[in-house]
């Protein structure tokens, strides 16, 4: 793999995280404001309107746009295989959340729904202050549809996201093996000792690296070059 296409699939996943990160932003925004008003009447406190939001609507969207937020994460700070599978997660978690917004707009309101969702909790000695009586008749529902629409735009982003991640996860850090990791530090003491030769701390890596601390020009030649 040459180097520019490994820094091309490098920008790509970081791209798919940056989608998941959008479209898990625009979820969590638009499920919290109202995506219908209700209208109902009560025969014995007379007419009235309630607004539903995407929140209620859509009980799912909160945990689906924290599980956005953390895929965004995850697929940075994850190796090749992590990644994949955090975007596999997400892609499926961004498809089940687009399927509200995608029936409302698509089938329209259903008033049972509305109705079930508005009359939780109204007998409840704590009861919603929105809560309508069980009684309630709905009259009429009308959808805000900037909301809904949104929230599936950010539900697509999100699946955009997730399967540049899945197909373009990136490459990962070679991982040094131990020889190399000990010339690597062996390397650092030197320099530090070159730096700061006085330094107890220096000094003390020096000795449990089985470097003679006193002795720079033997240091510098490095592991099995001293005669």
């Amino acid at each position: 793999m040459t180097n520019a296409h490994t820094r091309s699939d490098k920008r790509l996943s970081r791209a798919g995280a940056a989608l998941l990160a959008v479209g898990g932003l625009l979820v969590v925004g638009f499920t919290r404001l109202s995506w219908m008003t209700v209208t109902y009447f009560d025969d014995r406190a007379g007419g009235g309107e309630a607004d539903i939001s995407g929140a209620a609507w859509s009980a799912e969207a909160s945990a689906v746009s924290l599980l956005l937020f953390v895929s965004a994460i995850a697929a940075l700070a994850l190796r090749r295989l992590g990644r994949r599978i955090v975007g596999v997660v997400a892609a499926v978690a961004a498809a089940g959340a687009s399927l509200a917004p995608l029936r409302l707009l698509v089938q329209g309101p259903d008033p049972e729904r509305a109705h079930t969702i508005l009359t939780a909790g109204y007998e409840d000695l704590q009861s919603r202050s929105d809560a309508i009586p069980s009684w309630a008749e709905i009259t009429g529902i009308d959808v805000h549809t900037v909301s809904p629409v949104l929230m599936l735009l950010g539900c697509v982003l999100a699946l955009v996201g997730a399967v540049i991640v899945v197909a373009r996860p990136g490459t990962d850090t070679a991982k040094l093996n131990k020889y190399e990791r000990e010339t690597v530090r062996r390397e650092k003491i030197t320099q530090d000792l070159s730096a700061d030769p006085d330094s107890g701390r220096v000094m003390w890596d020096a000795l449990e690296a089985d470097l003679d601390p006193t002795d720079l020009g033997d240091v510098q030649e490095g592991p099995g070059k001293r005669r």
